[in-house]
């Protein structure tokens, strides 16, 4: 019987010299991490690399990660200092709507036609771009809390936030999220809530 290994035990076995058990915690966070730089970069290419990038500082950082936290946890840290270090050097401009639709497009073109997966994206794409209209701070909040599926406490060390107030904003920035959805995507959203 095969016992999968805590993220904790994994790190540990690493830095006793099991190097090769990284490709563990790559595998089991390249799409979290993948996911949450496309968020600050936009740009498939330029995500692709700094994600590559975010897990050799990891790597190299791992005898940092002390445990009082989730690895996923410790790892957002590297990936927002790694994003903000890259739009700084690149002051890059966000994307427009158009472009990820554009994106999204090819996306589709990609996945071979599937209809319910096409769907999906579509839904996905439409979100993607309503969190893109909300403040830094509320597309923070979403994505850290539904994409990157942190508890309120993580989401408050990262913010430097009590849980409490994490609670609220996080509230407050899902209604805006709704408003946003609603005034610019009215009609996908009448299409989604009549599935």
């Amino acid at each position: 019987m095969h016992v999968e290994l805590t993220d904790t035990e994994i790190i540990r076995k690493i830095l006793q010299g099991e190097q090769a058990l990284y490709a563990q915690l790559v595998q089991k966070y390249q799409q979290y991490v993948f996911t949450l730089v496309l968020r600050f970069t936009d740009i498939r290419e330029d995500a692709e690399e700094i994600s590559q990038d975010i897990f050799v500082k990891a790597y190299r950082s791992l005898a940092d990660f002390r445990g009082d936290s989730k690895f996923s946890t410790w790892l957002y840290t590297i990936v927002r200092t790694s994003c903000i270090t890259f739009l700084r050097k690149k002051k890059l401009d966000t994307t427009s709507i158009d472009n990820e639709r554009t994106l999204t497009q090819l996306e589709n073109r990609e996945s071979g036609f599937n209809a319910n997966t096409i769907e999906q994206k579509s839904k996905h794409a439409m979100v993607n771009s309503a969190i893109r209209l909300l403040s830094p701070d509320d597309a923070q909040l979403i994505t850290l809390f539904y994409k990157g599926e942190q508890s309120l406490e993580e989401i408050g060390r990262i913010m430097g936030l009590e849980p409490n107030t994490v609670k609220v904003k996080l509230h407050r920035a899902r209604h805006r999220l709704k408003e946003k959805m609603e005034k610019h995507f009215s009609y996908e959203v009448q299409d989604i809530q009549g599935d």
